[in-house]
């Protein structure tokens, strides 16, 4: 089995981040060995607190990814697209597994995300639907408010019943 890297986007909400790693370790017990965190720069400095937040979840899941970050200026689509593009590409190189979680991240880097995503065959996207803005953890919220999704999966499904 094939090494796993995650690879999440900072925006206006650490409690997005955190909230939706949380789920991705506990509902799809996706463990990865390497985890990036991007921001742009405006949201660089709460990146301590993401990292924070994820160092206190791998110690809950007791395993121990490697935390690394990244920071792009703001808005800026082809930075941002650049930075992933070739982030995803050297783990796909490297035989990792790679999931990206866009629930937290602005239009600019998603989009950078998502475009690499498809074209370089990421292994899961994952967006945490939640119903309700408050600020809570992600197991302090009710589950009916949330929901975990993993656009890859939705789609090859989707596909499949297409083809029936």
């Amino acid at each position: 089995m094939s090494e796993k890297a995650y690879i999440t986007i900072l925006g206006r909400s650490t409690w997005a981040l955190i909230n939706t790693y949380y789920a991705v370790l506990t509902e799809k017990a996706y463990y990865p060995s390497l985890i990036y965190i991007f921001s742009e720069d405006i949201y660089a400095d709460e990146l301590g607190k993401a990292v924070k937040g994820i160092e206190i979840l791998k110690e809950e899941f007791n395993f121990k990814p490697e935390i690394r970050t990244e920071i792009v200026r703001e808005a800026d689509f082809i930075e941002a697209g650049l930075k992933i593009n070739s982030t995803i590409k050297e783990l796909k190189e490297r035989g990792y597994s790679v999931a990206v979680d866009i629930t937290p991240g602005r239009k600019a880097l998603v989009a950078g995300a998502l475009l690499s995503a498809e074209k370089l065959g990421v292994d899961h996207v994952f967006y945490l639907a939640v119903k309700s803005v408050e600020s809570k953890p992600y197991k302090m919220k009710p589950l009916a408010v949330q929901k975990l999704r993993d656009f890859i999966v939705d789609v090859k499904s989707y596909r499949g019943k297409a083809d029936e």
